[in-house]
């Protein structure tokens, strides 16, 4: 009898435990940060446009509607939530092109126009609302790089010029002129995500003959050196690696978002330099996507456009990565 009444005790024992068990599993599921839809994009839906920040003030350009390649500029008013069109782009209208911006002004290049890839560049002076064409781009024409700028200087590298690649290019604006610079260790590949943190850029994702590379490294742009950070891995249960995400940092973390893996992403995660390692955060709450674009100068970040099979998207969503998520926004 004592033998049944203490089974009976340990039984009533796990049940009780059962709740809270159960919310400490809800708890380790739950994901910080928050997506806050903003003012729709006045332009077309489009896809694969490039973007750059010059001293705070948001810029897109290009991309691709569906029907054709596009080449207007439009600035974002991130405390109005307003959009303004600004001087077309005068060169051939593209998409999957390169941007960043160098002091006062925004650099904008390589990219796809339907049939050619292109080397061209072009800088972009916002105080009087002008483009210049600049010296072009000396590696081979491509689509599907990543730009970025680093301690006063111009990058551009990886891509597609009809197969993948892994070389880099440093442009210097003063006199405008590139050099070869020392390729990334690692695979060849188009469509990866960068983002920048304290001028190191942390570059990793995109495909290589079909398949999701995983390595992931960083650019140093005070020693001009590269080092390999750990590996994007494709072992445990997380996606991270992707092709055609976003990549961006606010404050001293870093951010992918959107892309595809085999299928359209939504997940987002959080990278920590310090400790070299990612911890995921609210998915992003738009309509899964490719081909997006983001404009963000470090404190604030605004993910739009995109495409989703034929569809292509106008909207554009603010990440708030430590706010409690509300998905009613």
């Amino acid at each position: 009898m004592k033998q049944v009444n203490r089974l009976l005790s340990t039984l009533a024992t796990l049940i009780m435990l059962v709740p809270l068990f159960s919310c400490q599993d809800s708890e380790d599921t739950t994901t910080e940060g928050n997506w806050e839809r903003r003012s729709y994009f006045e332009g077309s839906s489009r896809s694969n446009s490039s973007s750059f920040t010059v001293e705070g003030r948001y810029f897109i350009v290009g991309g691709y509607s569906g029907d054709e390649y596009t080449r207007d500029l439009w600035e974002y008013d991130a405390t109005l939530d307003a959009w303004s069109r600004r001087a077309d782009f005068p060169g051939v209208p593209r998409s999957n092109a390169v941007a960043f911006a160098i002091g006062s002004k925004g650099y904008f290049g390589t990219g796809y126009d339907g049939r050619n890839r292109l080397e061209d560049f072009w800088s972009y002076d916002p105080s009087t609302d002008t483009w210049t064409q600049v010296s072009s781009f000396p590696g081979t024409p491509r689509y599907g790089a990543v730009g970025f700028e680093l301690a006063g200087k111009g990058y551009i590298g990886t891509g597609f010029d009809g197969s993948e690649q892994k070389d880099f290019w440093q442009y210097v604006p003063e006199t405008d002129t590139w050099s070869s610079f020392i390729s990334m260790g690692g695979a060849k590949r188009s469509g990866a995500f960068v983002f920048v943190i304290n001028d190191v850029a942390y570059i990793g994702g995109g495909v290589n003959n079909g398949l999701y590379e995983y390595d992931f490294w960083a650019l140093d742009g005070s020693s001009e050196t590269w080092t390999q950070k750990q590996d994007l891995d494709e072992d445990d249960d997380y996606t991270i690696s992707r092709s055609e995400g976003v990549g961006f940092s606010i404050g001293s973390l870093g951010y992918v978002a959107t892309g595809t893996q085999g299928s359209l992403l939504s997940e987002t995660w959080e990278y920590d330099p310090i400790m070299d390692d990612w911890v995921d955060k609210t998915a992003f709450e738009g309509t899964a996507r490719t081909g997006a674009s983001v404009l963000s100068d470090g404190n604030r970040a605004f993910v739009l456009l995109g495409s989703s099979s034929s569809l292509r998207f106008d909207d554009i969503w603010e990440f708030l990565p430590f706010e409690a998520s509300d998905e009613e926004d």
